[in-house]
Formats: C-alpha cells, sequence, structure tokens
C-alpha cells in the first residue's frame, strides 16, 4: 500500500542519559490526589516536567505530585532543592535569579533559591480560582504568558492563555484552547506557539499592537500519541515540540517544516524541554514515566546534525 506525505521523514537525532531521580527521592505509596485524579491511583515515583536553567548553569525540575523541586549539576548530580505543598508543572526563571513556577493547585507562585522561600504570585483573578495552570514564559520586557489548562480538552474547549503584565494587569489572551500546555514566543515577540494538546496540535497566536489576539490558526498538526507538551525555541527560529506518549521530540524549522525527530533512549514519556550547554546547542528532556533527564546534541563542531533546507 502507498501513502503519498507531505514531507520525507526527518533525520533521527539520538539521545543519551544525562541523570535520573535517585531511588531514595522515590515517592511510590505516598497519597497524592494528583496521581489519584491524573493516573488513576497508579504507584507513582515521582513525575516530572519543566526543566529550567538557573544562572549558575544548573538544570531544575518539578514533581507535580508531590510539590518538589530538583536541582542538576552540571555533572548530573540530583538534589532535593524544595517540597512544599502544590503542584508544581512549569518552571521558568527570572533574569533577577528567581524561578516562576505555574502551579497546578496553586496559581502562579515565585521562589527564591538564595531564601529557600515561596510565594503565591496570582491565584484568584476576579475573586474566581484558575482552572489549573500549566506552563509559562517570560517575553523580552517582562510580561509573563501562562497557560491555563484544568481538564479542559476536546470535550470543553474553555482553557486559556494568560498574559500577566510586569504592572500587573492580567490579560485572558485566549479562552477557547482544548487543553493549552507548552507555549514560546516567536523571536520577533510578535507570536506566541502554543501547544493545544487535545487537538494534537501547535497553534499560532499572532498578538497585534495593543496585545490582543488576531487570526490564530493551526502552525503544525501532529497525530498519534498524547498530543504536544513542552516546547522550546533555539537561536534560530527552530521549534522542539515534546510529543507526549510518542517518545519524541520533533524539531521544526520556522516555517513549521520538519527537520529532525530526537528519540528518547528511555521510555514514551517525553514531555517537557530545555536548551542549554556551553553554545545552547544541547536539547535537555524529561521523560516523565522514569524519572530521567534525557540530552541531544543538536550539532557537531562546524556541522549541524539536522538540515533546514
Amino acid at each position: 500500500m502507498y501513502t503519498q506525505r507531505m514531507f520525507a521523514p526527518p533525520p533521527i537525532v539520538p539521545t543519551t542519559v544525562f541523570a535520573r531521580i535517585p531511588e531514595k527521592y522515590s515517592k511510590i505509596g505516598q497519597k497524592s490526589q494528583f496521581v489519584e485524579v491524573m493516573f488513576r491511583g497508579r504507584p507513582t515515583a515521582h513525575f516530572i516536567e519543566g526543566p529550567s536553567f538557573d544562572l549558575e548553569g544548573n538544570l531544575w525540575i518539578v514533581d507535580i505530585p508531590y510539590g518538589r523541586l530538583f536541582k542538576i549539576d552540571q555533572q548530573g548530580n540530583v538534589s532535593l532543592a524544595f517540597e512544599y505543598d502544590g503542584e508544581p508543572n512549569g518552571l521558568k526563571f527570572h533574569k533577577d535569579g528567581r524561578a516562576f513556577i505555574a502551579d497546578h493547585k496553586n496559581g502562579i507562585m515565585v521562589f527564591d533559591p538564595k531564601k529557600e522561600t515561596i510565594s503565591t504570585v496570582l491565584d484568584r483573578p476576579v475573586c474566581q480560582r484558575l482552572k489549573g495552570v500549566n506552563d509559562l514564559i517570560f517575553a523580552s520586557n517582562g510580561d509573563l504568558y501562562f497557560t491555563d489548562q484544568g481538564q479542559s480538552g476536546l470535550q470543553d474547549p474553555s482553557g486559556r492563555l494568560y498574559r500577566l503584565r510586569t504592572n500587573g494587569q492580567l490579560d485572558c489572551v485566549l479562552n477557547n484552547v482544548p487543553s493549552p500546555n507548552g507555549l514560546v514566543l516567536t523571536r520577533d515577540e510578535t507570536a506566541v506557539l502554543l501547544a493545544a494538546t487535545r487537538a494534537n496540535a501547535v497553534w499560532r497566536v499572532p498578538l497585534m499592537v495593543d496585545g490582543t489576539a488576531s487570526k490564530v490558526g493551526n502552525y503544525i498538526q501532529m497525530s498519534g500519541g498524547a498530543g504536544p507538551d513542552g516546547m522550546a525555541l533555539d537561536s534560530e527560529g527552530s521549534l522542539a515540540v515534546c510529543h507526549a506518549r510518542m517518545g519524541c521530540v520533533w524539531l521544526f524549522d520556522e516555517y513549521g517544516e520538519p527537520i529532525a525527530r530526537v528519540n528518547s533512549c528511555a521510555d514514551r514519556g517525553t514531555t517537557n524541554c530545555a536548551y542549554g550547554g556551553a553554545d545552547n546547542d544541547k536539547l535537555y528532556i524529561t521523560e516523565s514515566d522514569t524519572g530521567t533527564i534525557l540530552v541531544a546534541q543538536l550539532t557537531k563542531p562546524g556541522n549541524r546534525m539536522y538540515s533546514h533546507q
């Protein structure tokens, strides 16, 4: 049977293991409402996401069901940095060194690594709870964009994309997304690329001069797995999209054409990613099912491992 393809299969980029959550941090047997609802009570040692590098080059990740923040040094050594009553899902470092957290239970929070303190920034806009925030990204001017996913999906496409301005003003940019998840800003910051997980698509959300959205459309249509999850953008505008339950991260050029597939060497729970390394040429990926952080070398000296042509 012949199947016509829109694009040729992209080249495969391998991964290796950078770090694993040590067995001593396993929480199997501990009660968690997140585990009961999301995993139907299946024994869960941890569920990691939210990779982000601090100003010293350490990689931080979150453990959603057990309210934990892990710090991983450049040699791959994992330590428990903080534990609290929450469900941290996404994490991004501000230029002042603080970590802003999209907490599914508590809203938008901020963690100060030096003081080891955490506080809530936003939990009840206009006196009502958020659905359950998922991920976040800073614009160059300090505005914070974040997704409010909750249990939205095709049965209830009411997930939201918000912008929290530096002056404290909160804007609802979109309110009709079937499970908004990871997000990035384009290099010129004129649009948000947004993972609409349950639509198995990445949306392009053009931003008008006044910050409102206009002519939102599908940027990338995917299939299979659970849908796109976390995303990251490199300096050339190439987009890395973690495809949960597919065990891979797809790389697309700035026009949305697939240029590589990064395969997990662990399990299929490829949920989130971040660029790092001395030349920002490595992609660090959370494989949530096994608590493993993978790494892919995306360039070789003087040569691209994949082509943009």
